[in-house]
């Protein structure tokens, strides 16, 4: 299975967080389960992810969330039309990002995000986060985000919405 970002068409993979020819990203992949309408994503952090000794920076955590949310928006936009990624590549951007700590998370153990559309209405999707270390959910995160189209970040173009 091609992780959601590796369908990304190269004028729209340069994130930081999971654009995989931006080569100082952190390059998460996120993967989609169509038979339960979630996606996911594992990430471990490095140790220079560090906030307090032994626990991950918050920024960390909530670049996490977004990366992880506009690529479930293209995964649930892809299924709600019946389109293949491969075939329509499809792109989000974030509108708003909520992200609640619950608990601080250790730094050490890969994390596991889930992520589920609530909403797919037109260009616009809603995706809720859960953020897991050690089968513990320290993050939750709620995502508006909207697709962009061909063009976008070039001058002149439309913005997205």
């Amino acid at each position: 299975m091609k992780a959601i970002q590796l369908y990304y068409p190269p004028e729209w993979a340069h994130c930081y967080g999971c654009g995989y020819l931006n080569a100082h990203g952190l390059h998460i992949k996120t993967y989609w389960d169509a038979e339960r309408g979630l996606s996911e994503t594992r990430f471990t952090p490095s140790p220079h992810h560090t906030a307090i000794p032994g626990f991950v920076y918050g920024g960390l955590l909530a670049s996490l969330v977004d990366c992880h949310s506009t690529a479930t928006a293209a995964a649930a936009k892809a299924e709600a039309e019946g389109v293949s990624l491969e075939a329509t590549p499809l792109r989000f951007v974030t509108a708003s990002l909520k992200v609640d700590f619950l608990k601080p998370t250790p730094l050490g153990p890969e994390l596991l995000l889930l992520g589920r559309p609530r909403e797919v209405k037109g260009k616009k999707v809603v995706v809720d986060t859960e953020l897991y270390a050690e089968g513990v959910l320290t993050v939750r995160g709620e995502a508006v985000l909207v697709q962009i189209t061909e063009g976008f970040g070039k001058e002149g173009a439309p913005p997205p919405g």
